[in-house]
């Protein structure tokens, strides 16, 4: 059976996070309704990555198969009956083995703080109007960087297998605004960007030394990591695959 990857975009202000849940609107339920309006099947995708209550996108990838035949206007259909914000913006078909989350090799991320009151800016940052140390965010980015286990930065409950991940950028960007995290790892745990911003910011502010800051990730205790960064401060900006895995295979793009 086909199998094709939808790439999509979204503000997550409205929902409960990307994954279907009972009882609560998600990007999930969203897209899987408007593909059985046009396809007129079930269908049922499996994200890349999931994002949590209030979390925006700027690239997230669906999969899904199906046997209908595919109209190439399905990019265009989907946006007109999506909600406003909600956008796809590209439609591929792969090859029958293909798995957006599987075979993604990185996820980038980023949190956005702003020092100022801006009503255009709640829900797409979190204002934080404290002094920060620029010096010590910059060396417990590092440190995150060279950190292996993330076992303290990840929430109660998480079925994983392992709580070993690879980050292979960790900075602050200060800017106009305010300040901006970068990451991007192989795999990012549950709450587990919120952590450590929460816990780097206690670091900036003069409320935990470095030294601290290293403790709390060797304690493995996620009791000790500040888990309070709303989800509307944080974006994910892109989902990576190795090079060449889409191909030139493209059945739609949104339009420019």
């Amino acid at each position: 059976m086909p199998r094709y990857f939808l790439e999509l975009s979204y503000k997550g202000t409205r929902y409960s996070g990307f994954q279907i849940q009972e009882n609560a609107p998600t990007i999930q339920w969203e897209v899987e309704k408007s593909l059985k309006i046009l396809l007129r099947e079930t269908i049922a995708c499996t994200g890349s990555s999931r994002t949590d209550a209030g979390v925006h996108a700027i690239c997230n990838f669906f999969h899904f198969d199906t046997d209908v035949e595919i109209p190439e206007a399905l990019v265009y259909r989907l946006n007109a009956i999506l909600p406003p914000d909600i956008a796809v913006r590209s439609l591929r078909r792969m090859h029958p083995q293909a798995h957006c989350r599987f075979d993604a090799v990185s996820r980038t991320y980023r949190y956005v703080l702003y020092s100022r009151k801006d009503p255009f800016a709640d829900d797409r940052g979190w204002f934080y109007p404290y002094p920060l140390d620029a010096s010590v965010l910059a060396t417990v980015a590092g440190i995150v960087m060279d950190t292996a286990d993330f076992t303290s930065f990840s929430k109660r409950n998480t079925q994983v297998r392992t709580f070993i991940c690879s980050i292979r950028e960790s900075r602050w960007e200060q800017s106009e605004a305010g300040w901006v995290y970068h990451v991007r790892g192989n795999r990012f745990l549950r709450g587990m960007v919120r952590g450590l911003v929460g816990t780097m910011l206690q670091a900036g502010r003069g409320k935990m030394g470095v030294a601290a800051f290293r403790d709390v990730i060797t304690s493995m205790d996620n009791r000790n990591v500040d888990f309070t960064p709303p989800g509307r401060g944080l974006f994910l900006m892109d989902v990576g695959f190795e090079d060449g895995y889409f191909g030139r295979v493209t059945v739609a793009r949104q339009e420019a």
